[in-house]
């Protein structure tokens, strides 16, 4: 473990400061969702997980929804909802191989290929540890066609995989979240591991590569208040991984929900991490725990949980996003999956915890549970999300097809969600332009 991460705990745990009690979560309901999909033979294997939205520069209510669905590749949308275009995820190179598994998506604007601006979807391939990159087009958004290329260069490498060998045992690349800071970046997190990577995207005639810029390991290990350390409930020879993240686009910081431990805040400067900072931890942090080998899972102690953890994120800690307003102000949410909320924190300051909403059922769609992936646009979406939009992963649609495990996307407008709250969250649709983050 390095120096600073050494110093970083020694804080947390001889300075632990409790945020406020918990608050009842208000409740919203969104208005658009995506077609249900299936994680089974039939719907060939379909799992929804995480979102992202193009917007387009002439005409914002035409902008796109791009979806990861894991082993069945994309699905790109339009903002009522509909499939605009299908891709499949890479077969596996030969037989004994992995086939690709796009977990995690990202939007890159103007990133210049082969002379052009061209904007980029930026998709984590789990499978095959690779970064895929589809260039979007915007004349075939607007001509009604499908509007994502394959730009990949082919001789990329696994991003965290010694060689292809190494790919097989799949602590590959998993959560993904894109910035432009002169030139476009990428940070991936890897499967299993506490590791993350910061890569930088290249032209390699005309098609897009990457090379590594830096490398983090977030602890795997923690020093309580008690003078005991205590290592996050995990099945056994995994670490607590991170998958959700975002990258505040104008401040330049990460935040990265490593799911069983909690929120890190963690500055990007000169194309390097910066000292990671825990700004929240999930409520099981610090519970003891034992494996069940006959059933083959880890069991917390919730009886002897020894009251360290915090009080607004339930472990999975999910998906994050950033919502940018004028001066630095804005928020960060956070999924708390085990309990099907989201956490709002302040994106200035000291990252202050505001307050939770959960998106429960409405006259038009069901609610969401066991989020994983979201994304948040402050802009004007058209008619329809005239304010903004929230985009959340459900991952128990309903209504149920028998046994079948369907998963899709719900779109909530930003007002919405604002406005629920006692103190209404700001909306500022002026301030902050996601094609322009310079």
């Amino acid at each position: 473990m390095s120096a600073f991460a050494l110093s970083s705990l020694t804080s947390l745990a001889t300075a632990f400061a409790l945020a406020a009690g918990p608050v009842a979560p208000v409740t919203v309901a969104a208005t658009v969702e995506t077609p249900v999909v299936y994680d089974d033979e039939a719907g060939g294997s379909a799992d929804a997980d995480d979102p992202a939205v193009w917007v387009d520069p002439e005409n914002h209510g035409r902008s796109i929804v791009i979806g990861t669905l894991k082993e069945a590749g994309l699905d790109v949308y339009g903002l009522n909802g509909r499939r605009l275009q299908y891709i499949a995820a890479p077969q596996a190179p030969h037989e004994d191989a992995k086939a690709g598994r796009f977990n995690n998506v990202d939007i890159v604007y103007g990133f210049d290929l082969d002379g052009e601006p061209t904007d980029l979807a930026l998709v984590s391939d789990r499978g095959r540890d690779r970064v895929r990159a589809f260039a979007i087009d915007p004349a075939a958004v607007a001509a009604g066609k499908p509007p994502l290329k394959d730009v990949t260069a082919p001789d990329v490498t696994p991003v965290f995989a010694a060689d292809e060998a190494g790919v097989d045992d799949q602590r590959t690349s998993y959560g993904l979240s894109a910035f432009t800071d002169d030139d476009a970046y990428v940070v991936v997190s890897q499967r299993e591991e506490t590791r993350l990577r910061l890569l930088k995207l290249e032209d390699r005639d005309g098609l897009v590569g990457y090379e590594t810029e830096d490398t983090l390991d977030l602890p795997s290990t923690f020093p309580l208040p008690d003078g005991t350390d205590w290592a996050p409930c995990a099945d056994p020879g995994e670490n607590p991984q991170v998958e959700g993240m975002a990258v505040d686009q104008e401040e330049h910081v990460l935040y990265a929900a490593q799911e069983t431990v909690g929120l890190w805040r963690i500055e990007l400067d000169d194309e390097e991490f910066e000292d990671p900072e825990l700004i929240d931890r999930v409520r099981e942090y610090g519970t003891p725990w034992t494996y069940d080998t006959a059933e083959e899972e880890c069991v917390l102690d919730t009886e002897n949980d020894p009251g360290f953890g915090g009080d607004h994120l339930s472990a999975d800690a999910e998906g994050v996003t950033v919502y940018h307003a004028e001066d630095g102000t804005g928020y960060v949410l956070a999924s708390s999956q085990g309990d099907d909320t989201f956490a709002v924190y302040e994106r200035d300051g000291d990252n202050d915890y505001l307050g939770s909403f959960s998106v429960g059922d409405g006259p038009m769609t069901d609610g969401v549970q066991h989020s994983d992936g979201s994304t948040v646009v402050n802009v004007p979406l058209g008619r329809n999300f005239p304010k903004g939009m929230l985009i959340t992963h459900d991952g128990e649609a309903t209504p149920v097809d028998g046994d079948r495990e369907g998963t899709n996307f719900k779109f909530t407008r930003w007002d919405a969600v604002a406005d629920a709250f006692p103190e209404p969250l700001t909306v500022d649709t002026d301030s902050f332009d996601p094609r322009d983050t310079d």
